[in-house]
C-alpha cells in the first residue's frame, strides 16, 4: 500500500439527488476520514464491492470514517430517482449516496471506471485511489492509515475476511469473457447484418461464434444503449451469448414497466439447479427463465466450475431491453494460496 502525497484536494460532491442525507460537503467534513465511491448500481464489480464498503462502514464510523456513495450511471435508466431509490432499498444501502447524472463530479475526480474509489484525508487531500474489485485489505489499511493520521489512537478492528475465494490476497483467478454490451454506441454484436441504428432488423444467427460477441435470431431494434426485441405477437426472438466465466449477469429492463419473462438455456439445455443463479427461476416442467420486472442487473448462471459455454434467450415480449451482459471469474484450484 503505498499512499499518495498531499498534493491533490478533494473536489466537491455537486450532485442532481441525495438519500440518505442531506447534501454534504467535503470541506464541513474536515478533521473526518472520507471514502469516496463511485460505482453504478448495474455494475456487476460494484455490487461485489459493496458487502465490503458496507462493512468498513460499520466498523469504523465511530473511529471517524465517513462513507458517501456516488452513484454515476451507466445508462439513461439509472438517471431516475425513483429507479435509484428502489435500487438502494434492494441493496440494504443507507449510508449518503448523491446521483452524479451527468458525470459532473465523475469528471472532477478524475474516475473512468466502475468501481472507483478514493480515500481523503482529515485536510481534504486525496491519498489513496483503488479502480475495480480487489485489493479490499490494502483498501483497508489505507482507511486505517488515514484515520491513524486523523488521530485515533489504539487498537483498531481486524481487517474484514475475504467474502469470496476470488477476493483471497494472492489468488490467481481464470480470465473471463469481457463484458458484452449491445447498444450500437459499444456494442459487439456479431451477426453479419451489423448494427441499423435506431431501427428494426431481422437477424439470422449462422451459429458460428466468436468470443466477445453477442448473436440475434429474429426481429431486432437496435438504440444506443440496447437491443429491443421487435417481432409481432406470437414471434420469438434470441439471443446467444458465448462465454468464458463461472457466473452471467444481464442487465435488462422492460420498457413499458410490465414484467417480462425470458427463457434461459445453457449449451441448448434447460439450465440445471446446480447451475442456476440467484434470479433464475425453474418451472415444474424444468424450463428455466427470468422474470424481469425492473431495471437492473440479473444473475442468470453459478456455475459449479469455470468453463466455457453458450447462453441462450429466448424473448417473446417487444417490451424487454438487453443492455449487457457481464460474467465473473472463479480461482484457479492448482494455485489457490495456502496460508
Amino acid at each position: 500500500m503505498e499512499l499518495l502525497p498531499r498534493n491533490i484536494r478533494a473536489p466537491e460532491l455537486y450532485g442532481d439527488f441525495w438519500f440518505n442525507s442531506e447534501p454534504l460537503a467535503v470541506r464541513d467534513l474536515r478533521g473526518s476520514v472520507l471514502l469516496v465511491d463511485f460505482w453504478d448500481f448495474t455494475s456487476v464489480n460494484c455490487l461485489r464491492s459493496l458487502p465490503y464498503v458496507k462493512d468498513w462502514r460499520r466498523k469504523y464510523a465511530d473511529y471517524g470514517l465517513v462513507v458517501i456513495s456516488v452513484h454515476t450511471p451507466e445508462f439513461q435508466f439509472g438517471w431516475d430517482p425513483e429507479v435509484i431509490e428502489s435500487a438502494l432499498k434492494n441493496l440494504k444501502v443507507d449510508f449518503p449516496v448523491v446521483c452524479d447524472n451527468k458525470a459532473l463530479v465523475w469528471n472532477a475526480f478524475g474516475a473512468r471506471y466502475w468501481p472507483t474509489k478514493f480515500i481523503i484525508d482529515k485536510d481534504g487531500f486525496i491519498r489513496y485511489v483503488h479502480t475495480g474489485e480487489g485489493s479490499y485489505d490494502q483498501l483497508e489499511r489505507a482507511i486505517q492509515s488515514m484515520l491513524a493520521e486523523a488521530g485515533i489512537r489504539g487498537e483498531l478492528p481486524q481487517l474484514t475476511e475475504p467474502f469470496r475465494d476470488t477476493d483471497v490476497p494472492g489468488v490467481v483467478c481464470y480470465r473471463t469473457t469481457g463484458e458484452v454490451r449491445t447498444g450500437y454506441l459499444r456494442g459487439a454484436l456479431g451477426n453479419v447484418e451489423g448494427y441499423s441504428p435506431e431501427s428494426t432488423l431481422e437477424y439470422v444467427d449462422q451459429g458460428i461464434y466468436l468470443p466477445g460477441r453477442f448473436y440475434a435470431e429474429g426481429k431486432f431494434l437496435s438504440d444506443r444503449e440496447f437491443f429491443r426485441f421487435n417481432g409481432a405477437k406470437g414471434e420469438t426472438g434470441h439471443i446467444s451469448v458465448p462465454y468464458q466465466a463461472a457466473e452471467v449477469n444481464a442487465v435488462m429492463s422492460s420498457e413499458d414497466g410490465s414484467p417480462c419473462r425470458v427463457l434461459v438455456h445453457q449449451d441448448g439445455e434447460w439450465v440445471a439447479d446446480q447451475d442456476r443463479g440467484n434470479d433464475l427461476l425453474g418451472g415444474t416442467d424444468g424450463a428455466t427463465s427470468v422474470m424481469v420486472d425492473s431495471p437492473r442487473m440479473f444473475n442468470l448462471i453459478k456455475n459449479r466450475e469455470f468453463g466455457e459455454h453458450l447462453l441462450h434467450l429466448t424473448i417473446d415480449s417487444p417490451s424487454l431491453r438487453v443492455y449487457a451482459f457481464s460474467f465473473v471469474t472463479a480461482p484457479i484450484p492448482e494455485v489457490i494460496p495456502t496460508n
